[in-house]
């Protein structure tokens, strides 16, 4: 018989895009899905839309609002999938996303081979998703995943990934005291349970760039700031355990170099853990800089006048392009 996929979709006022979430996992080739949505106490109509796709095969679930990583947790308890493919409320899968996950799963002979694929990012209209390829996009052991991922800055979305039944519950559940990056933390001790990751590239997911709103803008939330450094020390923690070199090392130092800036100067108690922890692993952190085109507000202003400007302006950019492509879609021009 072949494996049953369970789409888990955990849903918090998405009342907007949840409809086409749900038509892509319905319309994927692969014959044997689940889709399992989690309502996590949403303010609009997110419940009501979601209700018109239940089925026999798509599962409808409310709860209080308890968070993403929570939501996830209850998704995943509810189904009885051989493989699961996480779905966020806002993204596409292309068609053949999971079919050729699952081709290439059964060909490399172990359900711990942990299967991947490309993003693009798009806002309104999906014909326009942006695919751009990183060192990520590779066949990788999980050393030299976690090294390009925290040694390069780079990220892989969250719908990228299939993963056996398995491999999931061996890696536990989502951490729920992240209210933040608990993607990237999650897949980590995922990356960890597994043998390797297998990169398929016609396995194509849409990622939906969306407001200030969305779980990974940090802005200058405590919490999320405390969450993020949380996850830092993980992401640390969890890469040398599986290697203690001078690579390794250098990539945890560049790591922390690259977040800084979110720490600097408004929370001196991590910037100071955090050169603490380069300074054990051999490095040392400067003073972050600004981008360039912000310099003529840090000398008119000072300094975090100019990082609110380099932090807040590019959202405000989105905005304004989010806004556009919404006029765009409508009027059904652009394509």
């Amino acid at each position: 018989m072949k494996p049953l996929v369970s789409i888990l979709i955990p849903a918090y006022n998405a009342e907007e895009w949840i409809a086409d979430t749900i038509r892509s996992a319905l319309a994927q080739t692969w014959p044997r899905i689940e889709v399992i949505l989690v309502n996590d106490g949403s303010t609009d109509q997110t419940l009501a839309v979601a209700r018109q796709f239940a089925s026999s095969n798509v599962s409808v679930i409310t709860q209080e609002n308890r968070g993403a990583a929570a939501t996830r947790n209850a998704a995943f308890l509810n189904c009885q999938g051989d493989y699961i493919q996480w779905l966020d409320a806002d993204d596409l899968l292309s068609p053949n996303k999971v079919a050729s996950q699952i081709a290439a799963a059964a060909q490399s002979g172990s359900v711990r081979t942990l299967i991947s694929g490309p993003w693009g990012a798009f806002r309104y209209r999906a014909e326009k998703a942006t695919f751009i390829s990183t060192s990520l996009w590779a066949d990788l052991s999980p050393v030299e995943w976690l090294l390009r991922k925290m040694g390069q800055g780079l990220h892989m979305q969250t719908s990228t990934w299939l993963i056996s039944r398995q491999l999931t519950e061996t890696a536990g559940p989502w951490n729920i005291n992240l209210v933040t990056d608990d993607d990237g933390e999650y897949f980590c001790r995922i990356l960890l349970a597994s043998d390797g990751v297998r990169f398929v590239p016609d396995a194509r997911v849409f990622y939906r760039i969306t407001g200030s709103s969305r779980v990974s803008y940090i802005g200058f939330s405590p919490r999320k700031i405390d969450a993020q450094f949380l996850s830092i020390q993980l992401h640390i923690r969890y890469l040398r355990s599986l290697e203690e070199s001078e690579r390794v090392h250098a990539a945890c130092v560049r790591y922390l170099q690259t977040w800084l800036i979110h720490f600097y100067p408004e929370r001196p108690d991590i910037v100071h853990q955090a050169r603490d922890l380069a300074e054990e692993l051999g490095g040392k952190l400067v003073d972050p800089k600004l981008r360039w085109k912000y310099s003529w507000i840090e000398k008119a202003f000072g300094w975090e006048v100019a990082k609110r400007a380099q932090i807040l302006l590019p959202e405000a950019r989105k905005t304004l392009f989010n806004f556009w492509d919404k006029a765009m879609h409508r009027c059904g021009l652009g394509r």
